[in-house]
């Protein structure tokens, strides 16, 4: 994530998604009749999102699984409607916690940038202001001392990708220009950076686990400005022909 107010679109997103393959998923769309302005890919497992948009507001969130104890399987509730409340309302207000599995939630409007994170046990706020941030599994700039499984690939993630990140010039996303124009030094980054997807430093990635394989699933880049989002989506991580722009605000 990038937060420039001074820029035409003072908050840019790069979402990257890791789940098994046969966990059943659509692409980005209006999917919720309760709340029709929002836009996102749904989870036809458990029905909410990963990262969502109102384009009107505009607003987004993100959200990522995080470490730690998990919810009582009585009265769990998924993470994938954390996005969808925040995008709705612009409010975080009302989480009930202990009903959540640990989580890392990117909220953004123009106004506010914030991460909301939850260990399991006790939850934090944090503000985003300007500058470049990357949140993962282990948390902002994987500053999360919890230990979980891939604790040394998150590490190596960082290592690799930030510093590329930092150095490439900050995107200028545009209504009605293509999505390589739009985000320019970003995508190759996000289209993996030409590592394997089995390299710990891979940001697509790929793992085998018996019959079932868990992996990158989707890459979106989101821009907001005031009275629009620029919102592109990649459902074939690594193929560069495989970017569609689904709103070009």
């Amino acid at each position: 994530m990038s937060v420039d107010p001074a820029s035409a679109y003072p908050v840019l997103l790069a979402g990257v998604r890791d789940e098994f393959h046969d966990r059943p998923w659509t692409g980005p769309g209006r999917h919720w009749p309760d709340r029709p302005r929002l836009i996102g890919g749904r989870d036809l497992l458990a029905g909410g999102t990963w990262l969502v948009v109102d384009p009107d507001v505009p607003r987004a969130a993100c959200v990522l699984n995080g470490r730690g104890p998990l919810a009582p399987e009585t009265g769990r509730l998924s993470r994938g409607e954390l996005p969808l409340a925040f995008a709705a309302t612009g409010s975080v207000d009302n989480v009930d916690f202990p009903r959540y599995d640990p989580f890392h939630l990117v909220c953004a409007t123009l106004r506010e940038v914030f991460l909301l994170s939850w260990n399991g046990e006790r939850h934090e706020r944090r503000q985003l202001g300007p500058g470049l941030h990357v949140v993962v599994n282990s948390g902002l700039e994987g500053t999360d001392p919890t230990e979980g499984p891939g604790t040394e690939a998150m590490a190596a993630r960082l290592g690799f990708f930030r510093p590329l990140l930092a150095d490439a010039a900050r995107p200028q996303p545009a209504p009605g220009v293509a999505t390589d124009k739009a985000w320019g030094p970003w995508l190759p980054l996000l289209e993996g950076a030409g590592l394997d997807p089995v390299d710990d430093r891979a940001l697509l990635v790929r793992r085998e686990f018996g019959e079932r394989t868990w992996g990158t699933t989707s890459v979106t880049l989101v821009g907001l400005r005031e009275g629009g989002v620029r919102y592109d989506f990649s459902g074939a991580p690594g193929d560069a022909e495989a970017w569609t722009a689904v709103v070009e605000g």
